[in-house]
């Protein structure tokens, strides 16, 4: 076969190639397979040099005919195709304007912050104020100003995470250094009877930190809320006043309260607050153990020794203290089995609150 047939075959077997490509890739493969630098037709370009004389001008301008038809023709399928594709990703792509729209997730204060914010404003309304102190604490601080005697369990590195200080003048608490992170916000105390004028009216919110095992009443870290009022006169009535007001707003106005006589070392006398349980209003259930109540708060009056060794008069101030758990509130209020749930980050959990 001549070689003139030859090219005349190979062109019309590539326009029905291209023809039948019904996709750019397949029409790319067409493409490289004939103009490529291995492609049949280039094959013909580079071998012009073999062709006989008296051949070669017919020869070369088939070539050149069969090249600019199939260019033509690759040019043209390849408008085609890119315009059938552009239509079908549109197609893929289309917004059906007419379906409800997607309801995006509005972000809420966590159910810890929240109760922080709302037992914050129960004080703010009662006149008090907000204070906050170091979560870095020394031992005068977090025990000795507070009354603890030195051989208080708490101040043992079983409870207490001492930090290692590098300052090189720091007292040493039992080996370590009387650095720790404050395993009770009732520091913050100590500094407000250093550092305000009296009367103080102050609650102090903030983490806490303890030697704890992480289980469904217990957390290494937690918050606490602390309060402490110094003033003229005050007595254990008001006391019982405020945390009685201060438990029914947080629970409920049908909640009742209880004291029960408890030591705690700044604090004399102390005691513990119970709350009706919300679950069997007083009868008895599993959440209560039995009982119709369940523990919310330690308190007491101010330790005469405390208000001294803060520059305070005992025989002018008194004043009563009390701390509460964040944690234990909100689960409490909200009748959750277990503390850690809390922090798990569990959104189906949190998005109740």
């Amino acid at each position: 076969m001549a070689i003139t047939e030859e090219l005349s075959a190979l062109r019309d077997d590539t326009l029905a190639a291209i023809a039948a490509a019904g996709t750019t890739a397949a029409l790319e493969e067409v493409r490289v397979a004939v103009l490529g630098k291995s492609g049949t037709l280039t094959g013909y370009l580079r071998s012009m040099g073999q062709v006989p004389k008296e051949e070669r001008a017919a020869v070369g301008k088939a070539v050149n005919e069969a090249r600019v038809a199939v260019e033509e023709a690759l040019g043209a399928r390849k408008a085609v195709l890119d315009a059938a594709e552009l239509d079908a990703a549109m197609d893929a792509a289309a917004v059906d304007v007419t379906l409800p729209g997607r309801v995006q997730q509005r972000g809420t204060r966590h159910l810890i912050n929240g109760i922080i914010d709302e037992v914050s404003e129960i004080f703010l309304g009662l006149g008090y104020s907000v204070a906050e102190g170091p979560e870095v604490e020394t031992d005068y601080y977090n025990f000795e100003a507070l009354n603890a005697p030195a051989d208080h369990p708490s101040r043992s590195m079983q409870d207490t995470f001492y930090v290692l200080d590098r300052s090189g003048d720091a007292a040493r608490v039992r080996g370590e250094s009387d650095v720790l992170l404050r395993t009770q916000t009732s520091g913050v105390q100590v500094h407000c009877l250093e550092d305000q004028g009296l009367p103080i009216y102050v609650i102090a919110p903030g983490k806490v930190y303890r030697r704890d095992v992480a289980d469904p009443s217990h957390l290494p870290q937690f918050h606490q809320i602390e309060g402490l009022v110094v003033d003229e006169g005050i007595t254990f009535g008001d006391l019982k006043g405020t945390l009685d007001y201060v438990c029914k707003q947080i629970f409920g106005p049908e909640r009742k309260t209880r004291f029960r006589a408890h030591y705690f070392p700044f604090t004399e006398p102390s005691a513990e607050v119970d709350v009706s349980c919300g679950i069997c209003h007083g009868e008895g259930c599993r959440m209560c153990k039995g009982t119709g109540w369940l523990e919310i708060l330690g308190c007491g009056m101010v330790d005469p020794n405390v208000l001294e060794m803060s520059g305070v008069d005992p025989e002018r101030y008194s004043g009563f203290a009390f701390g509460m758990g964040v944690e234990r509130i909100a689960c409490l209020k909200y009748n959750v089995p277990d503390l850690r749930m809390l922090l798990e980050g569990d959104m189906r959990f949190l998005r109740q609150f």
